[in-house]
């Protein structure tokens, strides 16, 4: 498992010794190239890996798990269960988990296009003729990376953890190799070096973290992929290779530097003999193409469970194991995320240009992780002020970097920041408008048990059971009422249907099906999943003969109600905000297929609703 994790959880920060270095000393950083400089640079990327990657999130965050399960959904989750009941504060806890949530997509952007750019560079060091190349390259990787995606990374997935391994241990021997020839470079692990560089360079070393924090990107990947390898595999895979390997790495570029400052331009290629240069090259991309795919199938994680919880629209979610349940595919996420990674290739292109870029969006998404993981530690492990005390000090790190990434906005740090904020927009716009949606449904709808004890006993039943999917099971369907105006007649058994998605994973089945009997043949039937679990009618009510109902789907007919939404000149969501919701729900998909409902079983009926 720790082989495994190597494949998928430390792929972007393995890849962040690429650029890390150079920008500190290049246009994203600034700082002066000499022994000081280096030796404080060194000391920051060491002490910055130990107390934000190894103590906040290896050893603290790792602990806030939701089932077995991390991420910012996670724990945002975990953080609106352990405080108080107090509104502000669980909106406070819902909009910092939308942020972080809509600043993983801008990372999601980027990481692709800054690794694999950062790797085909090495040409630049290993023939400079084909410095034209790089672009044109860069973007056909990235191209083919996409294209596979619908087919499944199972088969080439069996492949990450190994060339990871291989990677790593290649960090490490080049790394080890430049310091033996200068041991004395050992000396920035003394923390004193990371401060004396801001004593000397005071202003201009605050300027630095803005690069210096690549050293760290990836960090939170180590939390959201918790749930498919452990949480020992990847602390056992931090300590034993990972760490050691960056060290020793960035360690061997900063002697490399001070013997040969000309080699700042890419370090890294630098470190290897010249008959080297090409496979390094090879295994780079392949190692950024890794990390890449991390990224790409944490973004798609991340929608599904989005969608699940109600954050986003209902998308197309398709399952490319039959072993792996969290290996998906997301066709429009696909294309979207692809056509934004090349607009961003040909826009930056270098990876130095992209570094500006960089940064903010994980830097936002480390100051949330350290305020929600306060929440959870304060009231759910009962640690009090003890929490202020632990994750203040490491909101003070996140908060410096932070500031000093802001500083990057009008050259490039503008971008993910736009990104998040768009996205935030759709989220914030699809919650409210879902919320006014059923307050026009069912605001004034008739409760279930009046329409039973009124209903008309000259109303004809015919045979068979009917299926009513309604979103509030205490009140009449809007398609039942339909079916009873314009058909007249009613099912001999009806079940109305609601399914509800919970904060917490995954449920067992055995626990996820609730049966009411309300007489006259009326059942409702509420059905719990988690935020990660795949909804499947027909397999629910199979569950139903549990609790002694049993059905045959042949005689089973599923009424789901179609709404379309008109805009009104006077809209409860503003004019901006109606339409947008509109063309979502327009986009939304199909209940029948979300719920994976036989649609040969299924009658849709319509009404418009005025939004």
């Amino acid at each position: 498992m720790g082989l495994a994790a190597l494949g998928v959880a430390f792929g972007d920060i393995g890849t962040s010794p690429l650029y890390t270095l150079r920008e500190a000393f290049g246009h994203a950083g600034g700082l002066h190239l000499d022994a000081a400089g280096v030796l404080g640079v060194l000391s920051l990327v060491f002490w910055s890996m130990v107390l934000i990657v190894a103590v906040k999130y290896v050893v603290l965050i790792l602990r806030a798990d939701n089932r077995g399960e991390g991420g910012v959904l996670a724990l945002g989750s975990l953080a609106a269960r352990a405080a108080p009941n107090n509104r502000l504060l669980q909106v406070l806890i819902v909009g910092l988990t939308i942020a972080g949530l809509t600043l993983f997509y801008g990372d999601g952007l980027i990481t692709p296009a800054i690794s694999v750019l950062s790797a085909v560079e090495g040409l630049r060091a290993a023939a400079p003729m084909l410095n034209s190349y790089v672009v044109p390259l860069a973007a056909i990787v990235l191209i083919a990376l996409f294209l596979i995606q619908s087919r499944g990374t199972g088969a080439v997935g069996n492949l990450f953890g190994p060339v990871m391994l291989i990677w790593f241990i290649t960090l490490a021997l080049l790394g080890s190799l430049q310091i033996v020839k200068d041991p004395a470079i050992l000396r920035a692990l003394d923390p004193r070096y990371a401060l004396d560089l801001f004593v000397v360079d005071g202003w201009q070393a605050f300027v630095a973290l803005g690069a210096i924090v690549l050293a760290v990107t990836g960090a939170e990947a180590l939390y959201a992929d918790m749930g498919h390898f452990g949480k020992g595999p990847i602390r056992i895979a931090w300590f034993g290779l990972v760490l050691p390997s960056l060290v020793l790495n960035y360690f061997g570029q900063g002697s490399l530097v001070l013997a040969h400052p000309q080699s700042l331009d890419h370090p890294f290629f630098y470190l290897a003999p010249d008959w080297a240069l090409f496979p390094l090259i090879g295994l780079a991309t392949l190692a950024t193409i890794i990390a890449s795919q991390a990224v790409i199938s944490g973004v798609f994680s991340l929608t599904s469970q989005a969608i699940q919880l109600g954050h986003l629209p209902r998308m197309t979610v398709k399952h490319t194991s039959a072993e792996e349940a969290g290996q998906i595919y997301i066709a429009r996420v696909n294309w979207i995320l692809m056509t934004g990674v090349l607009l961003l290739v040909v826009s930056f292109a270098s990876s130095s240009a992209l570094a500006s870029a960089y940064g903010i969006s994980v830097t936002g998404a480390m100051t949330i992780d350290a305020v929600l993981a306060a929440l959870v530690a304060a009231w759910r492990w009962k640690w009090g002020l003890w929490a202020l005390w632990v994750f203040g000090g490491f909101l003070i790190l996140d908060v410096a970097y932070l500031t000093s990434n802001m500083l990057k906005i009008p050259s490039g740090g503008w971008l993910p920041l736009l990104v998040a904020g768009a996205l935030a927009f759709v989220i914030v716009t699809w919650r409210r408008g879902r919320r006014a949606l059923r307050d026009a449904l069912y605001g004034h709808a008739l409760s279930i048990q009046t329409f039973i004890g009124r209903m008309d006993r000259r109303l004809i039943r015919v045979p068979g059971t009917a299926v009513f999917m309604t979103a509030n099971p205490e009140v009449v369907p809007m398609a039942l009422l339909h079916n009873i105006k314009h058909n007249q007649v009613l099912h001999e058994r009806v079940v109305l249907m609601t399914i509800r998605i919970h904060d917490v994973p995954y449920i067992q089945p055995s626990q996820q099906i609730q049966l009411e009997d309300l007489g006259k043949e009326f059942y409702r039937l509420i059905v719990d999943y988690g935020f990660m679990d795949t909804p499947n009618v027909p397999r629910v009510l199979d569950l139903c003969r549990l609790k002694h109902l049993h059905f045959d789907l042949m005689r089973t007919s599923f009424f789901i109600s179609r709404e379309t939404l008109i805009p009104t000149p006077s809209p409860t969501l503003g004019p901006l905000e109606s339409r947008l919701f509109i063309a979502l729900s327009a986009a939304n998909q199909s209940a029948t297929v979300y719920f994976q409902i036989p649609p040969g079983r299924v009658v849709e009926l319509g009404t418009q609703i005025e939004i």
